[in-house]
Order: structure tokens, then sequence, then C-alpha cells
């Protein structure tokens, strides 16, 4: 714990172990070194120069960092922003390519130091060399019942995904009058900032229920804001409290309204719950349990062809999904033929950590996809009572956060999904500002969200493994 909050206040001491993270929070070294070489051959040394994955997105970040001096600078099939730097508009620029999933993908990077001879040839990996994006949407079609390839759209992450998803449907609701964005639950933290941050008049047009059961509230909201609102946006199920909404009464709700429903899928996965009859589009994170390895970024948008709006969906997304780059989709195509058999594993351990864990004295309450509370809302869009995914969350009782995770013996991080297990204080990872602050912790409260919440991500190790690791850590916190 100390090392994690040595991190998220920038400990000299921590920060220089750390030379790479989450390729969109922390720019990959190869990134790194290109933007150096691209900054070179275009004479722009002393400008912030940000590399960006498509030319769409190096306009809008042009016009979000401000026009006055920001320029686009294309070089062969590569698009970047430049703009006198300071530290304030530099964080605008990262903050926005980290929400909108607008960064360079490393092994695109890694080819072009490659091209330039600043790196020799890259270490070979296994990967479909036929036609990949075939391959994965032959994957995607097994999560997405009731999809064509037409309405299956790859993204280079799942934040890219979501992002053009939310962009094509204001561009849809915009004309009609409709402006307004409901987040249903406490979802992931830049799915929450495209809502702060794009909507038309975010102080009037995002609109926060914390409450997933609650759609008495949701139908008043709906019907006091009629014909304004444009979409409703929740995780199914969310994340980190792993809770469901009742979906089909949601899309019931909705569809009498007008309403865009915009579906999560990534923490259990499409492979696990199916709901894109229930929604407009359901999106997920790739980079979650159909890249197992933890090596790569993919995201997935899949338009309900039933839905009112679907034709303009497809022409939109079209235009806005950024789709992954050539070696990612390759080593994709490899990693998601192993989707389903890894979800049986971690589907049959979930449910025995969650077990052992809520017979803990040391554990107060257990979060998971059947848990008590909304554990029948799941059940109505699981593809079987099985099919919970990898997340357990667990709050604790007459012990610290640090005495347990510091001993725990589990594999330490902030994705989940893949073949090893991942442990991390998830609110201090995703939220160090609202666990340090009063007015954050009063935010939290309100969402239900405790400060010092455990999440784990089951992996495919022996569940003996995973549940002794837990064992031991909880017994040795104890003592002082």
């Amino acid at each position: 714990m100390a090392d994690l909050i040595g991190y998220e206040e920038r400990s000299p001491e921590v920060i220089r172990q750390v030379p790479s993270g989450y390729p969109r929070f922390v720019l990959h070294p190869f990134v790194r070194a290109l933007t150096a070489e691209f900054a070179r051959r275009q004479g722009l040394q002393g400008q912030a120069v940000w590399l960006v994955a498509s030319l769409p997105l190096a306009e809008q970040l042009r016009a979000w960092v401000g026009e006055e001096d920001a320029r686009v600078v294309v070089e062969g099939g590569q698009a970047a922003v430049a703009f006198s730097p300071n530290p304030e508009r530099n964080g605008r620029a990262k903050a926005f390519l980290q929400h909108c999933g607008g960064f360079v993908s490393s092994r695109q990077a890694e080819d072009a130091l490659v091209e330039a001879g600043l790196v020799p040839a890259p270490a070979v990996e296994a990967a479909v060399a036929g036609n990949a994006a075939s391959a994965v949407r032959t994957a995607l079609r097994s999560a997405y019942t009731g999809a064509s390839d037409e309405d299956l759209f790859v993204a280079g992450n799942g934040m890219n995904a979501i992002y053009s998803v939310f962009r094509t449907a204001n561009e849809i609701q915009r004309p009609r009058g409709r402006t307004m964005w409901i987040q249903l639950g406490w979802i992931y933290l830049d799915t929450i900032a495209i809502l702060q941050k794009f909507t038309a008049d975010p102080a009037r047009d995002h609109v926060v229920l914390p409450n997933v059961n609650d759609l008495d509230a949701l139908r008043r909201v709906l019907e006091a804001n009629r014909g304004r609102v444009a979409g409703i946006i929740t995780e199914v199920p969310t994340n980190p409290l792993i809770q469901s909404c009742d979906v089909p009464a949601l899309a019931t709700l909705a569809r009498a309204h007008g309403v865009h429903v915009i579906l999560d899928a990534s923490i259990a996965s499409p492979w696990n719950v199916d709901v894109l009859g229930y929604c407009d589009v359901a999106v997920a994170s790739l980079t979650k349990y159909a890249a197992g390895e933890g090596d790569l970024l993919a995201g997935s948008a899949a338009v309900n062809p039933a839905a009112p709006d679907a034709a303009a969906f497809r022409a939109g997304l079209a235009a806005q999904v950024v789709p992954p780059y050539r070696r990612d989709l390759a080593r994709l195509a490899y990693e998601i033929q192993d989707v389903e058999r890894l979800l049986g594993r971690i589907n049959a351990s979930t449910p025995l950590v969650a077990e052992f864990l809520a017979g803990r004295p040391e554990i107060a309450r257990v979060h998971w996809a059947l848990a008590p509370g909304t554990r029948e809302n799941f059940l109505k869009v699981a593809r079987h009572p099985g099919a919970v995914g990898s997340m357990v969350s667990f709050e604790l009782r007459d012990v610290t956060l640090a005495a347990v995770y510091d001993r725990v013996r589990l594999p330490k991080g902030p994705s989940f999904g893949l073949k090893r297990s991942l442990f991390c204080p998830f609110m201090y990872l995703a939220h160090y500002d609202l666990v340090t602050s009063q007015t954050g912790l009063a935010q939290l409260a309100q969402h239900f969200l405790n400060p010092e919440l455990l999440r784990l991500s089951v992996g495919e190790e022996p569940v003996e493994e995973i549940i002794g690791a837990l064992g031991e850590a909880l017994d040795a916190a104890h003592v002082i």
C-alpha cells in the first residue's frame, strides 16, 4: 500500500521503478520513443507533441486543448497534435486521449521504430496469420446473439468503443433535442469522465442515479425530462460493486421514452451475459477475457439490429471507431480462440472464492454477480446460472486494508479477466482523489462505496491456491 500511495502521489522513489503501466494511463516506452522521433523529424522540439490513433481524434484533441496555437501534424499514416506546452494543456491532452482511447498502440509504435532503425525487429509472438478481422468477428458472433458482421465493430480499446458509441448516439439524438444522459449506478471512471466532460452541458445533462435497483427513480427522471434524454448507460454488472439492474425492465422503460440504452458487459463478459437484445448498442473491453494474456488492448461495440436507430448507429460507428492496429488484431484473433475455455475455468472458481470470503470473520461484505440484492437481475441476462465472470470485491472487518493487501501473495494490478488472478485496492487505484478528501468520501458514501474495498479478479490458477493465498493473508493480518 505504501508503494501504491507513492505511485498515486507521484513519489520519485516509486515512479522511477515503474517504467511502464496500463497503456491508457502510462505511455508505453515505444510510444514515448516514437513521439520524440516524430518531434525531431517534424522540427517540433520544445512543443508538446501527442501522437493520436486517428486523424479525426487528432482534430478533436486539437479543439479540446484550444485551437489558438494547437495544430495537427501528419506524417505518412501517423497524426499528432502539437502546441505550446504548459502543465494544464498537457493534462487536458492526456486526459482526453485516456478517456477516448486515442493513444497509439505500442505494437504500432514498435513497428515505426523498427522502420526507422531505432529498435531491433519485434519479438515473435503467436498470432493469426490469415484474416484476423474475420476470426475475431466469428468469435464475437457467439458473444452477441443475433448480431451479423455488419453490426459488429472492433476498436483499439474498450474506451474507444464506448466513446464512439456515445458520440454516435449524440449525433442521432441531438437534432431531436435530446442531450441528457443518465448514468445508472457507479461505473468505470473513464465512462463517468466521458459523461462529465463531453455532454452538451455537463451540469445539466449528466444525471447520476446511484441505486441500480431504483427504476422508479429512473422513471421519474424520464417523466420530468420527457423528450430531453438521449441515453442511459450502465454496466451489467457494475464495477466495482458487481450489481446488475433489471435489464429487461430498463429496456422497456427506455424504449417507451425514445431513449438509447448502452450496456457495458465488460465485468462478466459478453460471453457470460446476453444483453444485446435489451439495448441499442452493447459494448465491452476485449482487453478482458478475450485477451487473456493481458498483453493487448481491444474493445467491441455491437449494434442491436432490431433497435430503431440501428442503421444510424452502424453508419456512425463506421466513421467513429478506431480499429485495432493490424498486429494487435492478429494477436487478439489468436487469444480470443481461448476465451470460452478460460471463462469456463474462471466461472467454476469464482463462486468458491466468494463462498470462502463470505465465511471469514474478517470480511464484512462480499460483492459478486450472484450476491443478494441484484442476484435475480443478473440471472435474467446470464447465459447460464454459473456464468458469473471473474470479479469479487469485498469489504473488511476488524483488520486494515494495508494489513491484508500487503500480505496477499497474488499478482497485483488494476485489470481483470486475465488468466492470472489480479488483486487491487480498487478505489485507491481508480479514485485516489476521492478517497483522500472529505468531499470525495461523501460522494463515495452516496454511491454505497467503501473506500477500503478490495477487488479480486479470479484467474485460472488452481482455486485452492487462490483461496490459500487469501486465507494466509487474512490470518496474518491479525498479527500486528
